[in-house]
């Protein structure tokens, strides 16, 4: 029949003063004292940082000096042309409505000059009306 083969019960154990293992096992006292270290100095930090954001709160809810007094008499003033469009729809809508009036009505354009404005519709009508001027043939 077949043996069950147990490689090391037939040997005899080999003494060899050389070769050694380590006696203890992992030192349960420093690994505590090391996580319950980490552990004080993670709550110290966390103190620390609570108290600086504190700090940084209270400096910032304090009224601040103006650094330029002249800049408190201009604080609605505009800055200079051309400014940014705040509403662009609402700027579009208001430019084709005055050109839409400058289109469709009578106006002046210089009074003293006598130059008048009127609506593009019947300058179109007069236009056609009168005939466009032309040069007239040389002979």
């Amino acid at each position: 029949m077949a043996e069950v083969h147990q490689p090391h019960a037939s040997h005899p154990a080999v003494e060899n003063p050389a070769a050694s293992h380590e006696e203890s096992d992992v030192n349960i006292r420093a690994v505590l004292g090391f996580a319950v270290a980490l552990i004080a100095v993670a709550i110290v930090v966390h103190v620390l940082v609570w108290v600086l954001f504190r700090f940084f709160e209270a400096r910032a809810a304090r009224p601040t000096t103006v650094e330029y007094p002249l800049a408190v008499q201009q604080e609605n003033r505009l800055p200079p042309e051309p400014r940014l469009q705040t509403n662009p729809r609402e700027d579009l809508r208001e430019l084709r409505e005055s050109e839409e009036q400058t289109l469709t009505t009578y106006g002046w354009v210089d009074r003293n000059g006598g130059v008048v404005r009127i609506p593009i519709d019947e300058a179109m009508r007069l236009t056609i009306a009168r005939g466009l001027p032309s040069r007239q043939e040389r002979k």
